[in-house]
């Protein structure tokens, strides 16, 4: 299949996404929808007993960590983010699978409040209150804004021509933000008819339910948000459509 990809640009970081994508035969076109902004720095570790990443953007904003941070625990949103945490060094890593409100439950069941605080690695906009869901269980949770993402104003112009074009086959979205800027650059740029002849890969339902500004479009949505279930996803597609 021919993809457009709306991920942010990874930098000079290689996308594991985009490279499992391209290793399972598709075609990619990346149309980053958000830029990745580092407002941050890692914050003091006084009194902290491990680190909650909730995307991978989080992790790399802080990146490279001292060794005294890599031997504190990773509570990660998802084994992409998971992943990344190991490869920066963490020894101790606890994923989730996929969503703030999921892990929040993990940290219920695996961590002692009273052992120290634990520190939100995160953007200005939070998807879901860590913080706020766990204080009622005694955890304190220090939220810690390391980077900010902008929107785009128009969509990469060799996606456009791809989607005028009917060379694109789907689009995968993998944030209701994301979603939610493709739609509004789509509807401004005309491209709502073209929206409707593709299969929009979406992480979550609540990443579907952003497309609703195009009409009726075709949706399919993961079992689990995380990106080995993304990549499933569109493998199923990808056969059907064969």
């Amino acid at each position: 299949m021919h993809l457009l990809l709306t991920r942010p640009d990874p930098g000079p970081d290689a996308d594991p996404l985009a490279l499992a994508l391209i290793a399972a035969g598709h075609r990619i076109t990346h149309a980053p929808l958000l830029t990745v902004h580092t407002v941050g720095k890692l914050p003091s570790l006084a009194g902290v007993q491990g680190f909650i990443a909730t995307s991978r953007n989080g992790l790399k904003a802080v990146a490279p960590l001292p060794e005294h941070a890599q031997s504190l625990p990773l509570l990660a949103v998802g084994p992409g983010t998971g992943e990344l945490g190991r490869e920066l060094g963490f020894r101790q890593v606890i994923e989730g699978p996929g969503t703030g409100r999921e892990l929040a439950e993990i940290i219920r069941e695996t961590i002692d409040p009273g052992a120290g605080a634990l520190v939100h690695l995160a953007a200005e906009t939070l998807a879901f209150d860590l913080k706020g869901a766990l204080a009622g269980d005694g955890f304190e949770v220090r939220t810690e804004v390391v980077y900010r993402t902008d929107p785009v104003s128009t969509l990469p112009a060799d996606a456009t021509t791809a989607l005028r074009d009917h060379r694109i086959d789907g689009v995968v979205l993998m944030s209701p933000r994301t979603a939610r800027v493709y739609a509004k650059l789509a509807a401004d740029g005309g491209l709502v008819a073209e929206t409707r002849k593709v299969v929009h890969f979406c992480l979550s339902d609540a990443v579907a339910r952003e497309l609703c500004p195009l009409g009726t479009v075709k949706t399919v949505v993961a079992r689990l948000p995380n990106s080995q279930e993304m990549l499933a996803l569109i493998a199923r597609e990808a056969s059907d459509s064969v």
